[in-house]
């Protein structure tokens, strides 16, 4: 990872999307850390600072909500954007994760992985390569 290179966090335990947004926003110039748990999530944050996380919120240990709950507890995991990816999409969990901290709520079913690529290029200010 250069200096000013923008980095991302994916927490999210289906392999197959877990992998293929590493692959798409690594090509996009981003470094990319992959979590498939809300805990192993939460240690990442602690030895790593990305500057966006794409979180799901049906997780395994921890959901994506104890997450966000444990970053908002916790002002040293505090920096991060974060941006949902769930397949939760009733305007309570929606209105539960932006009332948490997350700046988008995207649900999987509805949204493609170039939107969603795209989407964290434009949060990150970083331009299509």
């Amino acid at each position: 990872m250069t200096d000013n290179q923008k980095s991302v966090l994916v927490v999210e335990d289906d392999t197959f999307l877990a992998q293929l947004l590493t692959n798409r926003l690594s090509r996009a110039g981003l470094a990319v850390t992959r979590a498939a748990d809300g805990e192993e999530a939460l240690s990442d944050l602690k030895n790593a600072k990305p500057d966006l996380i794409l979180l799901d919120i049906i997780l395994p240990k921890k959901s994506g909500f104890e997450v966000m709950e444990e970053i908002q507890k916790d002002p040293m995991l505090k920096r991060a954007s974060i941006v949902i990816i769930s397949n939760l999409g009733q305007d309570e969990d929606m209105a539960r994760g932006r009332q948490l901290g997350a700046i988008e709520y995207y649900v999987k079913a509805q949204t493609s992985i170039d939107e969603l690529v795209g989407k964290v290029q434009q949060i990150l200010g970083v331009s299509a390569k």
